[in-house]
């Protein structure tokens, strides 16, 4: 089985085999390559839809640049290679922009994710992706908006951003508010249009449906707090009965 990185020719065969529909094992299987391997490189590229070689070809390359350019690892997770830890950070990354985060965001994010301590400076932000401390502070303030990090004080007084179990909780939370909202706005359109309408059909289903899923959002929320994260007292017997299929 060859080693290494992915020549530009395999790429080429990756791209291709994405566009017959092929799954991603077979694609390794004609490549002579582990799974993991393709499905790496896809997922770091845009994903199966959007997958281009040779701009695939090109962005690893600046990657490694970049890598070599870094700054030591600072805080994070202990235990791997550093190379690896650096490529699955831009895959984790690259997750997140597929999702619908601006690229520095998700970056921001994803290091912060695999930071041991789960927070991390303004300084230890810039360091690790080698940016400018503007780009990380507009970064945070997205990430702010949607609830996925908090900021606390350290014993030095140093502002730290941080991603724990409260702050998931609380990011569940504010995508059932925005979701329960766009409920909101789907009913009053019912009654603009008129309620014989097809608009308004249409739209009291779709509000009916986001109902149900903003409902089910926070309830899920709730149920996963209690039984993965207990207040601290509660009793084993609590804890279990509160779980999935209870």
């Amino acid at each position: 089985m060859p080693g290494g990185r992915l020549t530009q020719q395999e790429r080429r065969r990756i791209a291709l085999g994405l566009a017959e529909g092929l799954a991603y094992a077979e694609i390794a299987r004609h490549l002579d390559r582990p799974t993991s391997t393709v499905t790496r490189e896809v997922t770091r590229n845009g994903g199966p839809a959007t997958y281009r070689a040779d701009l695939a070809h090109h962005a690893t390359g600046r990657r490694a640049r970049r890598r070599r350019k870094a700054g030591p690892p600072g805080p994070l997770a202990r235990g791997g290679d550093a190379e690896a830890v650096r490529e699955y950070e831009e895959m984790f990354a690259t997750v997140f922009v597929q999702s619908g985060l601006p690229r520095m965001t998700a970056r921001v994010l994803a290091c912060l994710t695999i930071a041991d301590t789960g927070s991390l400076t303004a300084a230890e932000l810039a360091q690790r992706l080698q940016v400018s401390p503007a780009s990380v502070s507009k970064a945070i303030t997205v990430l702010e908006g949607l609830s996925h990090v908090r900021r606390e004080r350290d014993e030095r007084r140093r502002e730290r951003y941080v991603v724990d179990n409260d702050v998931l909780y609380q990011s569940m939370m504010s995508s059932a508010r925005t979701t329960a909202h766009l409920v909101e706005i789907a009913r009053q359109g019912v009654g603009v249009l008129g309620p014989d309408s097809g608009a308004a059909a249409r739209l009291e289903n779709i509000a009916r449906f986001l109902d149900f899923v903003s409902r089910s959002i926070a309830r899920a929320a709730d149920e996963a707090r209690q039984y993965l994260h207990p207040a601290p007292g509660a009793t084993g017997a609590a804890r279990a009965g509160s779980g999935p299929g209870a």
